[in-house]
């Protein structure tokens, strides 16, 4: 099986590489050529992009349009967490987009037409969500039919059926404050850091509890001074961030659902049973049969997944732009959704991929287009730009891939 090794789980070096320095930079250059150092790839790339735009117009960086910027994110990368568990399977769904699209139209419909309780109409939609999940992960697994078949037929029917949740106005207007304040809400002053605060207090809670377990079953584990150094680092950034967008309204409530969206399911990839067998069933389905895994209770509720979590970022983008049209859920959203994690190092071949590259590859994502909105490129160009950079990242996960089979790690 091939699951990928993290940060907390990778082994320190052994034998003669560990007391020669320069064997331990080859070692990490040969890690970061084979992809097992994504997240430092991924930074990188965003240094260099927020320079480039930072260079072409000086408001890029303000606190305004990183306040924009995390509102554009926050739907896209919701989804993207769907996705992400998706490819881990190695499959794919096609129908995220379109399935975000119809979710926030039985929230808006119901709210708004039929009066519903905004908390109701919420989870209807959310609920509607599991359901087309689970109704296409039940196809894929009985019938044995590949998931890009499947679900690029869900994304045609269930845009029908989006029509006609929608009637002939095509248009609902969302007003309820419940609604329009999953991100029209903001946290500012003392409710900002002490929101930060409690942030980096349960990350220095879980490295020392993770290192402490390690030690207790007497495997290699960080030493203090790197726990130290991974809390000061995530404080730094925390307190920065906060900073910054305090500067303009305050950390929007959008953002901080996806960011608690990235911990749990990352807790449940890395910690649990049911992620272990997410990854084994990825690296190797036939390996994973023989061991005894529920191979179709897998796919079905990783499916699931994905259609709860389409439908939780549909929501968002409509409680952003305050309504829900016949357009909800179409034009580039399937790709973004799917080129972030992508481009943030989650293997389209399965079994190798971390949740958090939902909400760094929606970064990566959504600071290109921010960028070039800033810049005026005509939608033609955006297009072209995107799709030039998922190709990219599709091509390093394969360069990737080949190097990481030449050097015996697959």
């Amino acid at each position: 099986m091939s699951v990928t090794a993290t940060p907390d789980t990778a082994p320190p070096p052994s034998g003669p590489d560990a007391a020669d320095p320069t064997a331990r930079h080859r070692s990490f250059f040969a890690r970061f050529a084979q992809g097992e150092l994504g997240s430092i790839q991924v930074l990188l790339a965003l240094v260099v992009i927020w320079a480039v735009f930072t260079i072409a117009n000086d408001r890029f960086l303000t606190a305004t349009n990183l306040v924009n910027l995390a509102l554009q994110i926050a739907g896209i990368g919701l989804i993207s967490v769907g996705i992400v568990l998706v490819l881990l399977l190695g499959e794919i769904d096609l129908s995220v987009g379109i399935v975000s699209g119809l979710c926030s139209a039985i929230m808006a419909v119901l709210n708004v037409q039929h009066g519903w309780n905004p908390y109701l109409a919420i989870i209807a939609g959310i609920v509607a969500g599991a359901a087309i999940g689970i109704f296409q992960g039940t196809v894929v697994t009985a019938f044995g039919i590949p998931s890009f078949v499947v679900t690029l037929a869900g994304l045609i029917g269930w845009q029908g059926v989006q029509l006609w949740v929608l009637g002939e106005t095509g248009t609902v207007n969302i007003t309820d404050p419940v609604i329009t304040g999953l991100a029209g809400t903001f946290y500012s002053g003392a409710t900002a850091w002490i929101l930060g605060a409690i942030v980096v207090g349960l990350f220095a809670l879980a490295c020392i509890n993770a290192r402490r377990r390690r030690v207790k079953a007497g495997v290699p584990a960080a030493s203090p001074a790197l726990v130290a150094a991974r809390v000061i680092g995530l404080a730094v950034i925390v307190f920065v961030v906060i900073y910054v967008l305090t500067q303009d309204r305050g950390v929007p409530l959008a953002i901080l659902i996806l960011v608690g969206a990235c911990v749990l399911f990352d807790y449940i990839v890395r910690r649990t049973r049911f992620g272990r067998y997410v990854l084994a069933l990825g690296g190797n389905e036939e390996a994973a049969r023989r061991a005894g895994i529920r191979v179709r209770q897998i796919r079905v509720a990783v499916f699931m997944i994905a259609g709860i979590m389409a439908a939780a970022g549909g929501i968002v983008l409509a409680s952003r732009l305050l309504a829900v049209n016949q357009g909800s859920g179409g034009s580039d959203l399937l790709l973004l959704a799917i080129a972030g994690p992508v481009i943030a190092g989650t293997s389209l071949f399965g079994g190798r991929g971390t949740v958090w590259s939902a909400l760094l590859g929606a970064l990566v994502i959504g600071s290109i287009s921010n960028g070039m909105d800033l810049l005026a490129f005509q939608s033609s160009t955006k297009n072209m730009v995107t799709g030039a950079v998922l190709l990219a990242a599709v091509i390093a996960d394969a360069i990737a891939r080949q190097r990481r089979r030449a050097a015996g790690r697959l």
